[in-house]
């Protein structure tokens, strides 16, 4: 799901049952009433959830500032970054996709701050204990 500002939030608050919503047809567009979710809606809040990525407050601000912006697709990538990293016992790690790189907590599996290229060009990221390139 995103928040309005490009990130993804990973948490959902309840299980979507999409067979449910399905037999009950759904919710048509142009028929919404308050509070009512499109599928589609609903489908993207509980992909976003099954990566089980969250983001710190301070890496979406990073995100937002530096206008990153994560599809769902760079999510599950990140969430399957996360889980090498995990198998190989890291804890801090360096995740390079594109040009874009962010650095996780990898048992909480929180992103805890992100570069863009241009803030890449000092070449230090300190506080990391492996890197997965993406």
């Amino acid at each position: 799901m995103s928040n309005g500002y490009g990130q993804k939030i990973a948490h959902y608050q309840r299980p979507v049952d999409l067979l449910e919503i399905a037999q009950r047809g759904g919710v048509r567009r142009g028929d919404k009433t308050e509070g009512a979710e499109s599928f589609k809606d609903m489908f993207s809040k509980e992909v976003a959830g099954s990566s089980d990525v969250t983001f710190s407050k301070h890496a979406r601000e990073r995100l937002f500032s530096r206008g990153i912006e994560l599809s769902d697709e760079d999510v599950q990538k990140i969430s399957a970054a996360l889980d090498k990293a995990d198998i190989k016992g890291a804890k801090e790690t360096l995740i390079m996709m594109d040009d874009i790189a962010l650095v996780a907590a990898v048992k909480n599996r929180t992103i805890i701050t992100a570069f863009d290229r241009s803030n890449l060009q000092e070449g230090i990221v300190t506080s990391i204990d492996s890197a997965v390139i993406i």
